[in-house]
């Protein structure tokens, strides 16, 4: 397997609206994110995580500034399917039972058909014996556990999580949380995963990038050198419990939103 290229922007920036009015979503960026590895970004409720997530999946575009994933555009990996994303809304296709929408991550990722992977997928996520429902038979929680699987089924490249368990019950999320992580290992993948969970983030990822409110700007950058697999025990450790107590406290120091932001 080749090395996963890393993820640069330069000076890259997100306003909306038309001047004097534009409000700055993220504010001047440099950020290399190493490839094959998992990064996460935690900040207040919108503080511009998800725009910086959109800006990297190329599902929107900077207001100033360059993104590159080794030497392509996000547009360019978007198009050859190196990417997958899984969203808070997980936007199933509502005529697709789950394991047809599961099938079609694999599709879109122009990767042959592997009817028994899929089958493992959803066992993964937890909906064996739902295959053959549709979106409106299932519940929200199982409806995301859906996405995931659809995402997972291509084998990306870099995947993208956007509070992809948020919708999900306790002891389904710390189930995801111990066996999603192996499978991006595996695959060699590059992860950048949004949340709101100290400790998920500590726990799934191998840096954690604390943003400030709006404009999102990045206050503090701190590697989590836990060893891998991480299963619930280090959830225990004192290593852990620091980590987090260090984000936690960089989040609490973060600085006041810019008065335009507030308004």
């Amino acid at each position: 397997m080749s090395p996963r290229p890393d993820i640069r922007l330069e000076g890259v920036t997100r306003s909306f609206g038309t001047q004097p009015q534009a409000v700055e979503a993220v504010a001047a960026t440099d950020l290399v994110l190493a490839g094959g590895t998992a990064t996460a970004l935690v900040g207040p409720s919108g503080c511009g995580k998800s725009t910086l997530l959109r800006l990297i999946a190329g599902l929107d575009q900077p207001s100033a500034g360059r993104i590159a994933i080794g030497s392509e555009s996000p547009d360019a990996l978007r198009r050859r399917a190196g990417l997958a994303i899984a969203f808070q809304d997980a936007a199933l296709l509502p005529w697709r039972t789950v394991r047809g929408n599961v099938a079609l991550g694999r599709s879109l990722a122009r990767r042959p058909k592997d009817p028994e992977a899929d089958a493992a997928l959803i066992r993964l996520v937890g909906l064996a014996g739902f295959e053959r429902h549709r979106p409106a038979q299932l519940s929200g929680g199982m409806r995301q556990r859906a996405a995931i699987a659809r995402a997972l089924a291509g084998s990306p490249e870099l995947l993208l999580l956007d509070e992809p368990f948020g919708a999900l019950d306790e002891l389904t999320r710390e189930r995801l949380n111990t066996e999603l992580a192996p499978i991006w290992e595996a695959a060699g993948a590059s992860v950048l995963l949004v949340t709101h969970s100290v400790a998920e983030a500590v726990r799934l990822s191998d840096r954690v990038l604390v943003l400030s409110p709006r404009p999102a700007r990045v206050i503090a950058d701190i590697a989590t050198p836990l060893p891998r697999p991480r299963d619930p025990s280090v959830t225990g450790s004192a290593g852990f419990r620091d980590l987090c107590d260090e984000v936690r406290a960089a989040l609490r120091a973060a600085p006041p939103p810019d008065r335009l932001a507030a308004e």
